[in-house]
């Protein structure tokens, strides 16, 4: 280990102890009724949710890519292995969730190793804009239920609680910063409800909390490929669900903190903390925007705010939980609304009449689908695939054909400018003038590149018509990359075309 890999490793434990360590209390908090709440969602034991989020926070501080963000069970892969408790049974389904879990944790390995988390370079600022605002939206909904009158336990106190949490969370920091202001909202409406005996809903009506620590076990399934063939789908769609979340909130840490983070290194931690957590009894999980909000919010940069919020979660439910029990869902509630205000991107909505039509669609797009299906991967994929079009008929509108007759009236130029692919090929058949008679045709792609199998076919038929008239056909100023793609896709077996152009 080199100097610069020692202050590397001193900066991200030791460089912010006290921040991190405040920072990590408030997240392993918040944390405890979202795991709940996923371990329900996916159709579990809570303990299921919470010790997945122990062993994940913990694994990722010491092996993950990106310092500061919070990893543990999430809704977002929860939604993915309900159907193996639906389809098995609750006995049965668990051992096969246990064993999904691992099998994803492989294949997040593999990615990593194989660098696929360079794939993020195709996601556009649009698409991590519309991605960050979703994700707003989704938090926020996630608490309504905690709000619905409708409810027996929820009554008008628990607006007065919600919004006495959220009057503490940001009026406090202009007395001191030295406390995170939502640790301090915690303590003092949890002290209220036991002080006064106010009636509201708690921790302790989200579920059960284990009493044991976790011990090592393996999936009880069959080794057969029936098994794989069962668990494989589920397996997958977590991976990659998860490195896509993971991946998309690491770069928001990124930029709310102006550091960078390995994206691979990321992946490879993620599929070690999920194939570890299989092991355990856990389910599998990834990075939390919300918690990661929170622990950045709060002050969190290093791994340790990540590390101490597992162990101190770990600590609460099992050691501390009769105190735990008694924290309002209210005050949680207050927590997570402020983490939505301060995740969405205001900003983004006066860009709209600035930004150009094409970005605003693309992150109005990602907004709706993601917050549509309640599933980031659609979001997200929308997004990209929007992005794309956009930009290609972009790249299609700047490609241009021009011509010139000599003036002996027996050889036109034509001069190709932009990119040939899929896109501008009808633009470049259209710019021919097939019916008129020459003795020789010049295809000037000096300013041209050719891109892809459609633009290959397209100019070999070209060549291919000009020639059945009796012309002769010059391409001229081809560059290397084009040609080398030209020589690979051209049909070499129909003579005159592009072959013998290139052989010359």
């Amino acid at each position: 280990m080199n100097w610069f890999e020692i202050n590397t490793l001193r900066r991200d434990w030791l460089g912010n102890i006290r921040a991190d360590a405040l920072a990590g209390l408030v997240v392993a908090l918040a944390l405890i009724p979202e795991a709940i709440a996923f371990s329900i969602i996916a159709g579990v034991d809570p303990k299921v949710g919470l010790y997945a989020s122990f062993s994940i926070a913990v694994i990722t501080a010491i092996v993950g890519g990106r310092p500061g963000m919070i990893s543990a069970a999430t809704a977002a892969t929860a939604v993915l292995m309900k159907p193996l408790i639906d389809d098995h049974g609750a006995e049965v389904g668990l051992q096969y969730l246990l064993a999904a879990t691992v099998l994803a944790g492989l294949l997040q390995m593999l990615a990593g190793w194989f660098k696929l988390a360079e794939v993020m370079r195709f996601v556009s600022r649009s698409v991590m804009t519309g991605f960050v605002n979703a994700l707003a939206i989704l938090i926020f909904i996630a608490q309504l239920p905690e709000l619905n009158l409708a409810k027996e336990d929820v009554t008008l106190l628990t607006y007065a609680l919600v919004a006495a949490g959220l009057g503490i969370i940001y009026l406090f920091p202009y007395i001191t910063k030295s406390i995170p202001s939502p640790l301090f909202a915690i303590a003092v409406i949890t002290g209220l409800t036991m002080v006064f005996g106010l009636e509201t809903r708690v921790v302790d009506d989200m579920g059960a909390l284990p009493d044991t620590l976790p011990f090592f076990l393996l999936p009880d399934v069959p080794l057969t490929f029936e098994t794989l063939q069962i668990i494989f789908p589920v397996s997958l769609a977590i991976a990659v669900v998860g490195l896509l979340e993971s991946l998309m909130t690491a770069s928001l840490i990124d930029d709310l903190t102006d550091t960078g983070s390995d994206k691979n290194r990321e992946c490879i931690g993620q599929g070690i903390a999920n194939t570890a957590t299989g092991f355990i009894g856990g389910m599998a999980g990834c990075a939390m925007i919300g918690q990661s909000m929170i622990n950045v919010k709060s002050g969190g940069r290093g791994r340790l705010s990540t590390f101490i919020a597992g162990t101190a979660l770990l600590i609460l439910i099992v050691g501390l939980g009769d105190w735990v029990k008694q924290i309002p869902m209210a005050v949680l509630v207050a927590i997570m609304i402020m983490v939505s205000i301060g995740t969405f991107s205001w900003q983004s909505i006066a860009d709209l009449r600035e930004h150009p039509r094409s970005s605003s669609i693309v992150m109005l797009a990602t907004v709706a689908a993601t917050v549509f299906t309640h599933n980031l991967a659609i979001g997200v994929l929308t997004g990209v695939l929007l992005s794309g079009i956009f930009f290609a008929w972009k790249i299609a509108q700047l490609f241009r054909v021009t011509s010139a007759l000599s003036d002996d009236g027996k050889t036109r130029t034509y001069r190709v400018e932009g990119q040939l692919f899929f896109a501008s090929v009808d633009a470049f058949n259209d710019a021919f003038d097939f019916g008129e008679v020459l003795e020789k045709v010049v295809i000037d792609v000096s300013d041209a590149h050719i891109w892809d199998i459609s633009s290959v076919a397209a100019l070999d038929m070209v060549v291919l018509k000009f020639r059945r008239d009796g012309a002769d056909v010059e391409l001229r100023g081809m560059n290397e990359a084009s040609e080398t793609i030209v020589d690979k896709l051209a049909v070499h077996d129909k003579p005159g075309a592009l072959d013998d152009l290139l052989a010359h």
